[in-house]
């Protein structure tokens, strides 16, 4: 839902996503799209240079297969404010393919179950991620995301900016986890709030 190539977001942990998905509802919240199994490839050039840069190039299949690019996140801002251009492309195997000739190499696979609603002007995505669920609001502007958060109980001051991989990375320099990849094969506990460095927005 990026406006003029803009991600404008952020993400709270939920300890009761039922309970916080039944409060979307009670609040009108529209359903955009079904809950659906997401499979990521996240790339990178073998010198490492994208992730040095803070880029992201990254290949996902759900119902549809799309390839997206996102810059650095910027500075001083109360959400993730990143430069995001998505296309959507025909066949993930042939993509990943394309990439893999032009010399780029997957650097980590992560998955997830997605339900996304519509609410206030924002896309307010439920996240069931291999080590934990987590709200995410994508809109227009912080002020925008901050009032949907209150409408629906979330702590703003709970809120995180960092991306899914961010936490996997935190999770493994820690020792918490091993994994190679954000799997649910290689990944099979939840992990607390705490270990993320953050508190649960749902409480």
């Amino acid at each position: 839902m990026a406006q003029d190539n803009l991600e404008q977001e952020a993400k709270f942990f939920l300890t009761r996503r039922p309970a916080f998905e039944e409060r979307l509802k009670a609040n009108g919240a529209r359903l955009k799209h079904a809950r659906v199994f997401e499979s990521n490839l996240r790339f990178d050039l073998p010198d490492g240079s994208l992730t040095r840069q803070r880029h992201v190039l990254r290949l996902r299949q759900d119902e549809r297969v799309r390839l997206t690019f996102k810059g650095p996140q910027g500075t001083g801002s109360e959400v993730s404010d990143r430069t995001e251009i998505e296309v959507e492309v025909s066949s993930f195997d042939n993509t990943r393919a394309l990439l893999e000739v032009l010399g780029y190499q997957v650097s980590v696979m992560y998955e997830k179950y997605r339900t996304t609603y519509d609410l206030g002007g924002c896309e307010v995505t439920l996240d069931e991620m291999p080590y934990g669920d987590f709200a995410e609001i994508e809109g227009p502007g912080a002020a925008v995301i901050q009032a949907v958060a209150g409408q629906l109980g979330l702590d703003w001051s709970a809120r995180s900016l960092d991306s899914y991989l961010a936490f996997f990375d935190r999770l493994r320099q820690s020792g918490r986890l091993q994994a190679k990849n954000l799997s649910f094969d290689e990944v099979t506990q939840k992990v607390p709030a705490e270990a993320f460095g953050l508190r649960p927005a749902d409480a």
